[in-house]
């Protein structure tokens, strides 16, 4: 989150993006304003523990996150972005009653704040595509399914493997993550046919170009104890040819630009541990292979591959709410691992 130079407030720009807000009152509003392109715009809100979205229109305006509660009870309410940065979500201000009283979140010990690993001092950032962002995961009808028909309204970060990892970890997230990423510039479909990718993405805080100038990333701002790398889902298209040609100049240059972004990672986060994979969506193994050569080349303890039980093969379509959850609990459990043996 940065301070947005065309107005007053403070610009969402990656998916997972929040604000917790804890208050005695009947009701809590949001000034905001929306740029997108693509898809209709969706946010999340949790109210005592009851999730909704809300459908939101381009530009400026106010919007109920809550009303109608008990102005006697101190309630609870996560205000975050459900999408990637196809929008950018500035917030101006939040209102709560004239009467009502607001308290320090970051004191809660809810549980909700417990699993946004609010005072734990553990981190992890993902560095992912569509998958990492929670893209169509409400569509549970299509479990094991391709995706069906739709226009962003089944887009949920928190039902993301990302940040359900997370909460399991009782950890902070950053979701570095962009649907259709892929690592290298040129390739994949974000923002075919000049696709823009990791290689370039990863050190902005600003990172969609075409809704707003790029800005950089301070990575002294926020340092991760964990890093996972899920990317090579996108990299096969246009062309698959790491299963294609192997051996191949495009191939060996892909291997190379990773191993070229592990160090950069590890050079600004020095004893984070960097966990490198892809996902349970289909796609050819030469990806993993290719991942675990390089992890191997690189020789470094702080850096593994992990995979989990039905990497590549686990669905057509798009990770759903119960694929994500067994996702996060095998990487959850990978992490409690690694972090234990040091």
């Amino acid at each position: 989150m940065e301070k947005d130079p065309e107005c007053e407030g403070y610009r969402w720009v990656f998916a997972a993006s929040s604000a917790l807000i804890r208050f005695q009152g009947s009701s809590l509003r949001a000034e905001i304003s929306v740029k997108r392109e693509g898809w209709d715009v969706f946010l999340g809100v949790i109210v005592d523990g009851i999730q909704s979205k809300l459908e939101v229109k381009e530009g400026r305006s106010e919007i109920v996150l809550a009303e109608g509660l008990d102005p006697d009870r101190i309630h609870e309410v996560l205000f975050f972005k459900r999408m990637d940065t196809m929008n950018i979500i500035t917030i101006m201000s939040f209102q709560v009653d004239d009467d009502a009283v607001v308290f320090d979140a970051n004191k809660s010990r809810s549980i909700l704040a417990s699993e946004l690993g609010i005072r734990s001092g553990r981190r992890i950032e993902f560095f992912g595509d569509s998958v990492s962002c929670g893209e169509v995961s409400e569509a549970v009808l299509y479990t094991g399914k391709e995706d069906p028909a739709h226009n962003g309204e089944y887009s949920n970060s928190w039902y993301s493997y990302a940040w359900m990892t997370a909460r399991k970890l009782h950890a902070e997230i950053h979701d570095t993550s962009q649907g259709g990423i892929a690592l290298l510039d040129g390739i994949g479909w974000y923002h075919e046919p000049e696709q823009d990718g990791m290689e370039s993405f990863f050190d902005k805080c600003q990172a969609n170009k075409r809704l707003a100038p790029a800005t950089d990333w301070d990575f002294s701002k926020w340092t991760p104890q964990i890093v996972v790398i899920a990317l090579g889902q996108n990299d096969s298209h246009p062309i698959d040819f790491m299963k294609d040609d192997y051996s191949g100049s495009m191939a060996v240059k892909w291997r190379d630009r990773y191993a070229w972004f592990i160090n950069q990672l590890l050079s600004h986060y020095s004893v984070a541990k960097i966990i490198c994979t892809t996902t349970i969506l289909n796609h050819d193994s030469s990806w993993d292979k290719a991942i675990d050569e390089v992890v191997k080349g690189i020789d470094n303890p702080q850096v593994t591959h992990f995979l989990y039980s039905k990497n590549g093969c686990g669905t057509p379509g798009h990770i759903r709410v119960s694929e994500a959850d067994q996702m996060s609990d095998e990487l959850a459990s990978y992490i409690d691992y690694i972090m234990s043996v040091g």
